[in-house]
């Protein structure tokens, strides 16, 4: 799944170098040797402090923007990682993401920030939540940071692609099914039109709403 998600990533034409950021634990050993199969970087850190281990992977590779992916979305669309970088580079923001509110599908998600404001964010961010979502500190400071949110044409945040529970899995193999044989460098508007043929395919994962795994954290964290 990784390696076709990297494959989609790779097509984004403002996007310098792609990093895996992953942690040093032994089951992360083939997410390494699978980038080292793919000619890809992979930096290793911490396992639940994913904002320090961002913070060590841009000070090993420098660049003056950051660009975040989770590793569970391999429908993710180059166009949408483009758009959204040069919205964030139009308009001089600190932050940005596509997001805020969000239109796209989930799983399509993309963030993107200064490195100066990655640097702000590991001085000041402390809760648990802040630590392993890497962003929320920027994004809950306003008066800090200045934020951007890049939205699509038509609101698609209902849909769901992104892959957390074993019906996301199905879902997203059932599209690569019909899409990728055809057209390796399928995009959204090409699932949006599978799923407008077949009603189906959508009532595979639509039990579970989005950021349910973000949500269970914050739970968790209020009740520790």
């Amino acid at each position: 799944m990784l390696e076709l998600m990297l494959e989609r990533v790779r097509r984004a034409e403002l996007i310098d170098q792609v990093i895996v950021a992953t942690s040093t634990g032994k089951s992360d050993n083939a997410l390494e040797n699978l980038c080292k199969h793919l000619g890809v970087e992979c930096y290793r850190g911490s396992l639940d402090n994913v904002l320090q281990r961002f913070r060590g992977a841009v000070r090993k590779y420098g660049g003056d923007h950051v660009v975040r992916l989770t590793g569970d979305c391999p429908l993710i669309d180059s166009g949408v990682i483009d758009a959204t970088i040069r919205f964030y580079l139009d308009g001089g923001y600190d932050y940005a993401s596509n997001t805020m509110p969000p239109t796209f599908p989930d799983g399509l998600d993309v963030e993107v920030f200064s490195r100066q404001a990655l640097e702000s964010t590991f001085e000041k961010a402390g809760t648990a939540l802040e630590l392993e979502h890497v962003t929320p500190h920027m994004r809950n400071h306003p008066e800090t940071f200045k934020l951007g949110g890049f939205q699509g044409s038509r609101d698609l945040s209902r849909l769901r692609w992104t892959v957390d529970e074993p019906e996301d899995l199905e879902f997203v193999r059932a599209v690569y099914d019909a899409l990728y044989e055809k057209k390796e460098s399928f995009g959204y508007l090409d699932v949006l039109e599978l799923m407008e043929q077949n009603e189906e395919l959508g009532q595979l994962n639509n039990m579970f709403s989005r950021n349910e795994g973000m949500r269970k954290n914050q739970k968790e964290g209020s009740n520790g």
